[in-house]
């Protein structure tokens, strides 16, 4: 029972894991799903840009075959010796970029796009450090057998046998047409070869972006497993971020030490403390000069009670014995506030005969 309950990883990973975790450059995301998104982004671009990219270069191609000869450039300008090589590659350069740049440029992006979305664009060097036990050959071949590895094989080996298996069905239903194609223009030929790889290219496309989704959840599922915690973990994370509970008891009692002796210290400055006999002691403390109405400086119950009243003998200090008061004011009334509008009149009182005592009349009440 001890091992099932501290040693089992059943508590799903907490917010402060998850953070560290990303700072660490540990997210999770599936390479599937990125490949998916390029080849079918890719696919779509090629669609959109082949009759471009072959307009492009056969007209750069034939112009240039046809100026071979003649040592000229698209200008019309004589080329001599060896300005021929520098401005070939030029022209190369250039066809090479209006044929092939837009799909270059999607090469680079998507893959950047898909990751950052899942990863919501986090960014870790931590991810890129050298660590040694990568090279333990132990731990290697536990990677080799572990379920990822076996699940990727697996998905390997299905994504070859559908590979082959699309391009058969294809070349398969139009075998026929592809031995009439030497009848036709070249034009004619390329534009069928393209649209027969393009329709084998979107059915693959198609299968990788399930494949893709399967790969994601079981993604998604692993990473949550992996990041799961033992019961003791959480409590040793929470004893990090809160304090460990006895310390944090121990603080909270020095705190109360210290308020205590900070409020007994400010009885002996009360004008009188108003008691109940057996249960509740308030401190009360009025300067017409300074406050607004009479404060609260002390209060207490029981043992409390009996310190103040103590401390308010010593000190000469008037107390009179109000039950409703007392417990109305004890229970409403924060040490250092105010007492409310409905206790003027009662505490009024109190500190006029107070005063009387001592020979003071009362102002401002």
């Amino acid at each position: 029972m001890a091992e099932g309950s501290g040693g089992e990883k059943t508590e799903k990973a907490t917010a402060h894991k998850r953070s560290e975790q990303r700072k660490e450059g540990n997210v999770m995301q599936s390479k599937d799903v990125v490949s998916a998104a390029s080849i079918l982004l890719l696919f779509f671009a090629l669609r959109l840009t082949i009759q471009l990219a072959y307009r492009v270069i056969t007209d750069d191609m034939s112009y240039w075959l046809a100026q071979s000869g003649h040592g000229m450039d698209n200008n019309g300008t004589q080329i001599e010796g060896m300005d021929v090589a520098p401005k070939l590659i030029l022209e190369i350069g250039k066809t090479v970029l209006l044929a092939g740049g837009p799909l270059l440029l999607i090469s680079m992006i998507v893959p950047i796009i898909a990751s950052g979305i899942q990863t919501r664009f986090i960014f870790s060097t931590k991810s890129f450090e050298f660590k040694l036990d990568k090279l333990n050959p132990i731990n290697g071949i536990k990677r080799m057998f572990s379920l990822s590895a076996l699940f990727e094989l697996a998905k390997s080996i299905i994504k070859l046998v559908i590979l082959g298996a699309v391009v058969y069905s294809e070349i398969k239903g139009r075998i026929s047409e592809m031995s009439r194609l030497l009848q036709y223009e070249i034009e004619i030929g390329i534009v069928y070869v393209a649209d027969t790889v393009f329709a084998i290219c979107m059915k693959l496309a198609a299968i990788f972006v399930a494949i893709a989704a399967v790969d994601f959840l079981y993604q998604k599922y692993k990473w949550e497993k992996d990041m799961m915690m033992t019961k003791q973990e959480v409590k040793e994370e929470y004893k990090q971020l809160e304090g460990d509970p006895q310390i944090k008891g121990k603080r909270r009692q020095k705190q109360q030490q210290m308020a205590m002796a900070r409020m007994m210290q400010a009885v002996p400055e009360a004008d009188v403390i108003i008691r109940n006999p057996t249960h509740f002691a308030v401190a009360i403390k009025y300067d017409e000069n300074e406050d607004r109405a009479p404060i609260v400086v002390a209060k207490g119950a029981d043992k409390v009670a009996f310190r103040i009243i103590d401390k308010a003998e010593e000190h000469n200090v008037k107390i009179v014995e109000n039950v409703p008061l007392a417990r109305g004011l004890y229970k409403s009334v924060d040490i250092g506030r105010e007492i409310p509008y409905e206790f003027y009149h009662a505490v009024a009182e109190v500190l006029a005969f107070v005063y009387g005592l001592n020979g003071k009349t009362p102002k401002g009440m």
